[in-house]
Formats: structure tokens, C-alpha cells, sequence
């Protein structure tokens, strides 16, 4: 019990953060001591551990419940909403308590602390004020804290440097959008811009600034929040310094991270060429380069969507320099540099341009909203990059309002959408599609004019020390804007993928079900269990209030058991579904083998009849030559008796002749001719 009681000298916060950096749920980010053995920890206990950190590091609470759909997130979410407006510090005690049962020697495994998880810092030191008057005798106390003022009335609250993470990691509430503040000189403010992340910095390129094109290239390190501005030449051909140049002004091109360099795909430039022009900046060099393609080069444009989807780039749409919307597709191979023209089936978008563009799975691409000349467009379209077909699927979840100018990016299976315009205003409300099941929700919703609420903004996605931000620039909604803005979602929809590559997989690895033949994926929670946790939690503790925990324990119990149920009805019901379309299945497949043998039987016949058939042809065709021979001999008969009749004919005149001439004769007085035998 060693280990217990070096823990038990702690203040309830750093035992927290220990105790969950051991269980795999967070702590120190620098920590490389290995998570919780999965054996010592059973679904329920998986299942509590998550709710209790929740509670603590976040609040109660607030998220939508999960659809009937995926039994794990519907448990999660009951044991975290199972707890109420519990207090932070009572879930961290509670937490602790029930990792200390179930591994005594937790302490001598977690590793040490170097930093703490950031959460809404004000709110802890109110709560923990008891705990830290009560801990002052060992020489415990919180962090001091200092709070930033940030633009349209959000604070972002911090820690003390020596304790605290830099840069974006200072952000630390979810789902609110966050003016950090930034040191050195900003950009010129603009909008229509393009923005890409290296290695933890954000590279900003081009845009439009009071009808101006810019060429400039501007760095935001995301671990200092410092603004730098890069002079960047263009190469072209050669070294020779001769050959270098400024790069030519843009706005409405697409900046895409490639390797260690940056790829700039079309845009509108003052003087625009026949064909789309590709450039690469290495920031090493700090040069640009125009990039030779094959294939058949698109026409020029601005607008338009481009897409990484692994070695190639999937553009759509787009306005060319006519001002003629677009909505035609292109992919280029950036291991051969070729385009190509995609002819794909299916109903396409229709013409448009300032839409937003994402891929799912490397297979499909969306295409969500845009404008045309009179309208904006709250549509969404998926292109199957496998069989290139169109389809337009019904969406789900709140409707998104028409918009275009607005910006998006992927974090998992979540595709978050911020900014744009209508015609009207700007779009204050800043979106997550689910991939995977379509559904909407608003993350958040900004109030007045600010710069999230306008077009032409840049939006992007960084980690830092193993979390994801938002990241946000520039836009135009009135005026001019440069400023930057952080995000910290709280939307995991992958949860499964992140416990797998995450630290914490050893850990909620155990609330995962296995797959059985028989049974949909649900977690198993057994009556036994829910007595472990009551007498884990019930246990007699002078430190808080018996009845405050028997309260929340029931509760929890209560909702976990009731939530079991609900999925053993839906289980039921999914089992008799599936026992009626196995005997539809079966009566089908009996129907099927019937129709085949009577097909078979009907094949079997037409043969015969085809063979009759042949035969009769054949018949027909030997009668048709007799039929021919004896016309022939008719007419040769025919020939002959008219032959013959003629013949008889001149020898009866022959006959007669003769005859006359001797009466003639006698009458003539000339006797007739006596000779003769």
C-alpha cells in the first residue's frame, strides 16, 4: 500500500491527472509510461472511468444522445450523463478512488507529471477551493491563473507557463471558438486566400484585399501563436539568378500540403493564362516553382474545390475568367504530374463555385453548398471515386442553411464547416457532418459581425500534443479581417479508430464489445458488475458525504441498467428481423431453384423445337428444288407437244396438197401420174 499513500499526499487535481494519464485517458501529454492493463479493467468499470473523466476535465453532460444505432457511444453517453451536475472535484475523487480499487499499485506505474490537461481553469479553482484550503497543510496549492481577453466576448483562460502547454494547446474549452493572442506583425488583411499546415505551422498565401491580388506568403507558428513573413521568389527553369521573380498575385486558389512542400492549384490571377497552373513552395528554399503537367491541362479558373485524395488531387467546379460557372471534375496524378478528364455517370452538382470539399475514406468525395450568379446552394452531393457516379443522399440532423465562401476541414469521420455567406449576411453558425451517417449539428454559433461569420475565410486542422484545433483566417463579411481564430472540438465520431492508435486504447479497449455470430455488437454489463461498482463507490469515506455518492451511484446504476434493456429490446427486435428476412430469404431461394429447373425444362424444349425447325427448313428446301425441276420438265413437255402438234400439222397439209393437185389435174385435162409400183 505504499503506493497508495505517496498518492494520498497529492491534491485532488495532480491525483487526477496521474491517475488518468495511468488509465490512458489523458495527463501528462509527454508521458511515456504504458497504459492500464486491459484485464484489471472490466466493461463497467471502463464504462464509469470514461464518465467520471468527462465530468471532471468537461462538465455535465450537454451532447445530444447517440443514436440507437451504436450501442457504445449510447453507453458512454449514459454513463457520463448519468452523473448529473456533479462536481468536478467529486468525479476526480470518485475517479481515483475506483482505479486505486481496482489496482492498488496504480501510483508506482503513472507517470510523472510535467503537464496538466487544459480545462476551464476559473471554474476548478471555485470548486477545488475547499480541497486546496484543506491540502494547504502538505504544501498543495492550484496553479495560478490569468485570463487573456479575446475579441466578441470569449476569454481564454490559461495556467502559468511552467505548467501549461503553448500556443494552441492553450485553448482549453470545446466548441467555442477562441481569439488567442498573437505576437509579431500581422498580415494584411483579405479573403480568398489559401492556407495549409507544416509541421505545426500555418502558411497563408495570396488572397484579395480591397480588390487587390496579393503574392505574399505569411507563417503563423502554431506552437508560439508568431507571426513571420517569408520573401519567396519564383524559379523558373534554372538557378541562374536571373530566372528568379516575384510570384505572380492570386485569390481563390486551393494551397495543399504535400510532403514537406506546398502545392498552389489555379486561382484568379490579373492576367489569366488559357490553362490551370500548378506551383510548389519549398519552404527550405523559400521558392516557388511552376510544375510541368501532361494530359489534358483544365481551363483556368477560381472557386473551385480541390481535394487530397492519397497520391492524386480531385478538383470540381469553380468560375473560369469569363465569369462562366463550372462543374466539371478533374483528377491529377501527382506521382505522373497527368490530368485527367472525368466523364462519371450519375446527376452531377450543379454549376458552382466557393463550395467546400472533403473525402471519406479515400473513396468518397462530398460536395456541400457553393454559389452561382443569383443563389447559394445547402446542397449535398457525393461522388464515388470507385465507380465515379454521382448521388445526391439524404441528409440528416439539423438543416444547414444555403451558403458559399465558407470553409471546411476533416477531423476523423467529422467534416467541420465554418463561415460563408448567403446574399444576406454572413452564416454564424459553424457545422459537423458525421461521414459516415450524414447527420448535421451545430457546433457553435458566433454572434455579430466577426470574421467567422464571413466569406472567403481559411480554415484548418492542427495536432498538438496528441489534440486537434481549428484553425481560422481572414474572411471578409464588410470589412477586411486578419484575425486568427482556435476551435477545440469535442465531436469524436471515430471513437473506435482513436482508441486503437490513441494512449487510451488500453484502457476503453475493454467497454468495445466483441463480435459474436449471433448477436449484434453491444456491451455486456452484468448485474454482478453493477454490485462491484456500488461497493466501490458506497465504500464508508469520511472525506465526502455518504449519501452525495449513494445518490449518484443509483442514478448512474439505474440509467446504465435501463439503457441495457433499451438495447436488449432493440436487440430483440433486430433478431427477429433478421429470423424473417432469413425465411423470406429461403422461400425466395426455393422460388429461385423452381423457376431455374422450369427454365431449364422451357431451354430443353425451345432446343427441341429449334432442331424440328431445322429439319423442316431442310424438307422445305429439297421440296423447293423439286418443285423447280418440274416446272422445268413441264415446260420441256410442253415444248415437245407444240413440236409435235406443229409437225402433225404440216404433214396433214402435205397430204392434202397432194390430193387436190389430181383432181385439178384431171379436170385440167391432164391424166393423172400412173406411175407408180
Amino acid at each position: 500500500m505504499a503506493a497508495v499513500r505517496a498518492s494520498s499526499g497529492l491534491a485532488y487535481p495532480e491525483r487526477f491527472y496521474a491517475a488518468a494519464s495511468y488509465a490512458g485517458f489523458g495527463g501528462s501529454p509527454d508521458s511515456s509510461a504504458p497504459a492500464a492493463d486491459v484485464s484489471r479493467f472490466q466493461n463497467d468499470v471502463a464504462l464509469l472511468l470514461y464518465g467520471l473523466y468527462q465530468q471532471a476535465t468537461v462538465g455535465a453532460c450537454t451532447v445530444p444522445k447517440p443514436r440507437a444505432w451504436n450501442p457504445v457511444e449510447q453507453s458512454k453517453w449514459t454513463s457520463w450523463h448519468g452523473l448529473g451536475n456533479m462536481a468536478s472535484t467529486e468525479a476526480m475523487r470518485l475517479f481515483v478512488k475506483i482505479l486505486e480499487e481496482e489496482d492498488p499499485a496504480w501510483y508506482s506505474k503513472a507517470p510523472e507529471l510535467t503537464a496538466e490537461p487544459i480545462i476551464d481553469v476559473e471554474t476548478l479553482k471555485t470548486e477545488l477551493e475547499p480541497a486546496a484550503a484543506s491540502a494547504s497543510g502538505n504544501g498543495s496549492s492550484l496553479p495560478k491563473t490569468k485570463t487573456v481577453s479575446a475579441e466578441n466576448g470569449l476569454l481564454l483562460e490559461t495556467q502559468e507557463k511552467d505548467v501549461i502547454t503553448e500556443g494552441i494547446g492553450t485553448v482549453g474549452i470545446f466548441d467555442q471558438w477562441v481569439a488567442p493572442s498573437v505576437s509579431a506583425q500581422r498580415p494584411k488583411p483579405r479573403y480568398a486566400h489559401g492556407a495549409a499546415v507544416l509541421q505545426e505551422k500555418m502558411y497563408i498565401f495570396g488572397g484579395n484585399h480591397n480588390g487587390r491580388y496579393l503574392n505574399d506568403i505569411q507563417v503563423l507558428d502554431l506552437k508560439t501563436l508568431t507571426w513571420s513573413r517569408i520573401e519567396a521568389k519564383e524559379l523558373s527553369g534554372s538557378l541562374d539568378s536571373s530566372a528568379i521573380a516575384s510570384v505572380s498575385p492570386c485569390a481563390g486558389h486551393s494551397l495543399i500540403p504535400w510532403g514537406n512542400k506546398v502545392l498552389s492549384v489555379a486561382g484568379h490571377t490579373k492576367d489569366p493564362s488559357e490553362m490551370i497552373s500548378v506551383k510548389e513552395f519549398d519552404p527550405q528554399t523559400c521558392l516557388w516553382s511552376n510544375l510541368k503537367t501532361y494530359g489534358k491541362s483544365p481551363i483556368s479558373r477560381g472557386g473551385q474545390s480541390v481535394t487530397l485524395v492519397g497520391n492524386t488531387l480531385v478538383m470540381f467546379g469553380g468560375e473560369d475568367a469569363k465569369r462562366s460557372l463550372l462543374n466539371d471534375l478533374h483528377i491529377l496524378d501527382l506521382e505522373t504530374m497527368t490530368w485527367d478528364d472525368i466523364d462519371a455517370i450519375g446527376i452531377p452538382p450543379p454549376s458552382r463555385s466557393d463550395h467546400a470539399a472533403a473525402c471519406h475514406a479515400d473513396r468518397y468525395l462530398l460536395i456541400f453548398g457553393g454559389g452561382s450568379h443569383a443563389t447559394c446552394f445547402n446542397d449535398l452531393h457525393v461522388l464515388d471515386l470507385q465507380t465515379m457516379e454521382w448521388s445526391k443522399p439524404k441528409q440528416q440532423g439539423v438543416n444547414p442553411g444555403p451558403r458559399a465562401g465558407h470553409a471546411g476541414v476533416t477531423v476523423g469521420e467529422n467534416w467541420f464547416i465554418a463561415g460563408g455567406g448567403n446574399n444576406k449576411n454572413g452564416v454564424s453558425e459553424t457545422l459537423v457532418l458525421n461521414m459516415a451517417t450524414l447527420v448535421w449539428s451545430v457546433v457553435t454559433t458566433v454572434q455579430g459581425r466577426v470574421p467567422l461569420a464571413s466569406e472567403g475565410l481559411s480554415l484548418v486542422t492542427s495536432t498538438h500534443k496528441g489534440e486537434d484545433f481549428l484553425v481560422s483566417f481572414g474572411g471578409y463579411n464588410g470589412h477586411y479581417s486578419n484575425e486568427v481564430y482556435v476551435l477545440k472540438p469535442s465531436h469524436i465520431s471515430d471513437l473506435q479508430s482513436r482508441i486503437i492508435d490513441g494512449p487510451v486504447s488500453d484502457t476503453i479497449a475493454a467497454m468495445l464489445p466483441t463480435t459474436d455470430a449471433s448477436r449484434d455488437m453491444e456491451p455486456e454489463i452484468e448485474p454482478a458488475q453493477y454490485k462491484k461498482i456500488k461497493e466501490i463507490v458506497l465504500e464508508n469515506d469520511d472525506s465526502e458525504p455518504l449519501n452525495i455518492r449513494n445518490e449518484v451511484t443509483v442514478r448512474l446504476v439505474e440509467a446504465l441498467k435501463a439503457e441495457k434493456g433499451e438495447l436488449e429490446g432493440t436487440l430483440n427486435k433486430e433478431q427477429l428481423q433478421t429470423l424473417r428476412l432469413k425465411q423470406e430469404f429461403n422461400e425466395a431461394e426455393s422460388r429461385n431453384i423452381e423457376l431455374t429447373k422450369e427454365l431449364q425444362s422451357v431451354r430443353g424444349q425451345l432446343a427441341a423445337e429449334q432442331s424440328r425447325c431445322f429439319k423442316l427448313e431442310v424438307d422445305i428446301a429439297e421440296l423447293r428444288q423439286k418443285l423447280q425441276a418440274r416446272e422445268t420438265l413441264e415446260k420441256e413437255v410442253e415444248l415437245l407437244r407444240r413440236q409435235k402438234a406443229t409437225s402433225e400439222q404440216a404433214a396433214l397439209s402435205t397430204h392434202q396438197r397432194q390430193s387436190s393437185g389430181g383432181v385439178w389435174g384431171w379436170f385440167a385435162g391432164s391424166a393423172p401420174d400412173q406411175s407408180g409400183p
